[in-house]
Formats: structure tokens, C-alpha cells, sequence
């Protein structure tokens, strides 16, 4: 009999995952990852609700404690990130670092089974000629997650199964009510658990980044207002600024140095180019001469043809075709090719 342990947070996704590999024949075993204390979908209630779809189905549930690994790789690398004037892409290093090595290690070690398996909207699939595991975006083009999906490594795509990768998320309603999981009506989460948990971003920084007032100015250092910290401002960003000008103006730079948050009309805020580190080459391999692509600069934004240029050393430098506007540092330039995943890595500059 196949074995699979499914990622279950209390979410409506994980728990069709689960089931629906339960229905097809699997020997299920559910897994939930204690991130951090307080409310939230991936906390108390999460728990609670995954150990009652594990009831319902009649599965096995395990609950794996990670809040240190959460603290370090997550909590403290956005409170650094933020307090460097960068505006980091949790969810990717997360599971890259927090949930799915952990889910597996667990899997392996403690309970003999090599398969995991999530309630991603992302599909893989093994390239016999390239040798390679490839990640794809999902049917559902409205839901697809491969976005942040984009930093795993070969080995954990080896053994990840995503159920959910081929339907689209008015299936998956269908299927939990069908199923008749507790979960069936529970509303979407939010993108970031930790909104969840603290009620806003916002709350959040104010538990953990002291506030520093300081000055919101144009590109020739004009002097247009104050800010209480670079922190709760970024690359892009146009509500809340609190400045009156005659046209709409949008943050273009964060220089964490001088404290000061700097804002111009839109027009005045693309870049042609960035350069990307950290990058994971995932369906394909490092290649050594620039290749074309599209590439995403955020998770909802339009695909953009680009020139990848290799740097060496993990990075590549992008080349638009033209200036586009909100390149952020910290956050995820995700290649692609059609609905395959080519690699991924973090913006620079």
C-alpha cells in the first residue's frame, strides 16, 4: 500500500488533500506543524481543526513542534529584513526551511514513510531526459502557489505529492462537502499566517521593531513629511503615506541609513534591470549563458520577458524590455517558461 503523511493546517486545502489521497487507496497519516503560539489558521485552531479531519477520516495525527526553527528562519528574518529597508518573501523561505524538510525528516525517520504530500495549488512532474523533477504552476492559474514554492530542492520534490496541483479551488469546496469535512465552509486564510496571529503586519512590528521617527522625501531630498519607521513602508507602495502632493506619489527607495523613506511620481520609479542572489534552479539546470524567460517580480503580478544574464555565485542579473516598476529588494524573481517553473531567487538591487 502506498504511504503518504499529509501537511494538515485546519484549512479547507490540506484537508481534501488528505482526503482524496485517503479515497484513492493512500495509508494516510496527517502532520501539523506547531509554528507559534496565539490564533491563526497554522496555530490553535489549525490544530484543532486538522486533529478532527484526522478524526474524520479516521488517520493518525501527528503534531510536530517547530516554533524555534519559525522564530529564527521566519521572525527574525523579516524583523532584520524590514529594519534593513528590504522587504523579505516569507512563505517561500518557510517552506523552504521551516515546513517541508521538517515534514519529511519526520515522515522518514520517525514514521517509515517516504511521501509527503500538501494542500499546494503546484504540480511536479520527473523529466526522464533532463533527469529532473519540474515544478508547474496549477491548473487554476487564480490559486497556483508555485510562486512560493520555487526554492526546493530537488530531493524534497522527489518526494512531494500535491493533490490539488490538476483542480481548480471550486473543486476542492465541492470536494469537502462531498467528503463532508468539518473544514468544507471555512473561509480562505490569509496569505501570511502571521497576520493571522497578530491581528496586522503592523502589530507584528510594533511587538518586535522599535518606532524611528524620520523623513519622507522626493528624489532631490525635498523634505514632503515624516514617517515612524522605514519599516512599515515598501518599494511600490502608495496608500498611507500621509503626504499631500499635487500627483500621486509612490515609495521608489528605503535608505535604512539615513532613515528616510523616499517617494516620486510613478513614472520616475522603474528599473530596467535588477540582479537576483540566492538563486535555486529548479526544472532545469544552472545554465552558463543568458537564456530568455518570463519572470514574475511579485506573486500577483503579469509574467514579464526578461534576459537572464548568469553572474556566477547564485545570482543572475534580469534585464527587462522594458523599465518596470516595484522591483523590491528581499522579495521572490521567480522564472518561468509557460506554466513551468525554471528557478527562483531573491532581488538584490
Amino acid at each position: 500500500m502506498n504511504k503518504v503523511v499529509v501537511g494538515l493546517s485546519g484549512g479547507v486545502d490540506s484537508s481534501v488533500a488528505a482526503a482524496s489521497l485517503h479515497s484513492q487507496g493512500y495509508h494516510v497519516e496527517g502532520l501539523t506543524l506547531w509554528l507559534m503560539k496565539g490564533k491563526g489558521q497554522c496555530c490553535s485552531e489549525g490544530m484543532v481543526d486538522a486533529a478532527f479531519i484526522c478524526e474524520q477520516l479516521n488517520i493518525p495525527h501527528h503534531v510536530v513542534d517547530t516554533r524555534e526553527l519559525f522564530q529564527t528562519h521566519i521572525v527574525d528574518y523579516l524583523v532584520s529584513g524590514y529594519e534593513a529597508g528590504i522587504t523579505p518573501l516569507p512563505c517561500s523561505q518557510c517552506n523552504r526551511t521551516v515546513k517541508f524538510p521538517p515534514m519529511l525528516k519526520y515522515a522518514q525517520e520517525t514514521l517509515g514513510i517516504d511521501k509527503i504530500a500538501t494542500g499546494h495549488y503546484a504540480r511536479v512532474q520527473y523529466n526522464e531526459q533532463s533527469d529532473r523533477y519540474e515544478l508547474l504552476q496549477a491548473v487554476d492559474k487564480n490559486k497556483d502557489q508555485s510562486y512560493f514554492l520555487y526554492d526546493l530542492t530537488q530531493e524534497l520534490l522527489s518526494h512531494l505529492i500535491f493533490p490539488l496541483g490538476n483542480q481548480t479551488k471550486t473543486q476542492t469546496r465541492e470536494m469537502a462537502t462531498q467528503f463532508k469535512l468539518k473544514t468544507a465552509d471555512k473561509p480562505e486564510s490569509q496569505d501570511l499566517c502571521l497576520i493571522e496571529s497578530h491581528g496586522s503586519m503592523a502589530d507584528f512590528f510594533n511587538k518586535y521593531i522599535q518606532p524611528k521617527q524620520g523623513q519622507i522625501v522626493d528624489l532631490d531630498g525635498n523634505v514632503l513629511g515624516e514617517h515612524e519607521g522605514i519599516h512599515h513602508y515598501t518599494i511600490g507602495q502608495r496608500k498611507g503615506l500621509g503626504v499631500a502632493y499635487s500627483e500621486p506619489l509612490y515609495v521608489v527607495k528605503l535608505d535604512p541609513v539615513m532613515n528616510k523613506v523616499i517617494v516620486a511620481t510613478r513614472d520616475k520609479g522603474g528599473e530596467s534591470e535588477c540582479v537576483v542572489s540566492r538563486m535555486n534552479w529548479v526544472s532545469i539546470a544552472e545554465p552558463h549563458n543568458p537564456i530568455q524567460a518570463e519572470v514574475k517580480i511579485r506573486y500577483r503580478s503579469t509574467p514579464q520577458t526578461v534576459n537572464v544574464v548568469p553572474l556566477g555565485d547564485q545570482k543572475v542579473k534580469l534585464v527587462f524590455n522594458e523599465p518596470q516598476f516595484g522591483i523590491t529588494p528581499g522579495q521572490g524573481a521567480v522564472l518561468y517558461h509557460g506554466e513551468l517553473l525554471l528557478a527562483g531567487g531573491i532581488i538584490d538591487r
